[in-house]
């Protein structure tokens, strides 16, 4: 009988080793790219991320009353500078961070618009924290880099393919050679 029992258990594990499924392989959440989510605008409407496959992506968690806000202006110049050549700049308002963007959505759309001229996508506040309510954008990108937000203005660039992901921490200058050159290399010169 224990004959039995240890012929059992060795072909048990002589099958899950010779499992077509190869080890550590990802799991659908982890392969999944940017490309795959959808998120909301600042307007309320829901936008897919995939209209933004095969160009270089810059996501930014934003807020209205921080020391930096005033990085709206390099993100505005960032824009303005690249978006003919295929990048795409994403503002992520969040209050999560000393309640820096208490606004409502018409306010943060005014308070951009009228002091720094942003015309680059704004989207719906979100948590971009460890949590039940983190945006599933933050998911992805912090499990990509292993880096989240811990401020205001930290920046994520996502290449082209969706899946390649630089952090950037919320003192990187937008208009900066470290992040203008990432840039640049992600548009392919």
């Amino acid at each position: 009988m224990v004959h039995l029992l240890v012929l059992a258990l060795g072909l048990t594990l002589l099958a899950s080793c010779s499992s077509s499924e190869p080890q550590g392989a990802a799991t659908p959440a982890e392969a999944r790219t940017l490309f795959d989510l959808e998120a909301d605008t600042l307007a309320g409407q829901p936008k897919a991320l995939g209209d933004f496959a095969g160009k270089p992506v810059l996501v930014v968690n934003t807020a209205s009353k921080c020391g930096l806000t005033p990085q709206y202006a390099g993100l505005q110049q960032l824009h303005e500078t690249y978006a003919d050549r295929g990048l795409v700049l994403l503002g992520f308002p969040c209050n999560q961070f000393l309640d820096q963007e208490p606004g409502s959505a018409d306010e943060i759309a005014t308070f951009c618009q009228a002091n720094y001229g942003v015309t680059f996508q704004m989207m719906a506040k979100v948590e971009v924290q460890d949590g039940p309510g983190q945006s599933p954008v933050y998911q992805l990108l912090g499990a990509r880099t292993g880096s989240l937000p811990d401020w205001n203005f930290a920046k994520y660039l996502v290449g082209p393919d969706g899946k390649s992901v630089q952090f950037f921490g919320a003192k990187t200058d937008p208009t900066g050679d470290e992040l203008t050159s990432a840039i640049e290399a992600s548009l392919g010169r």
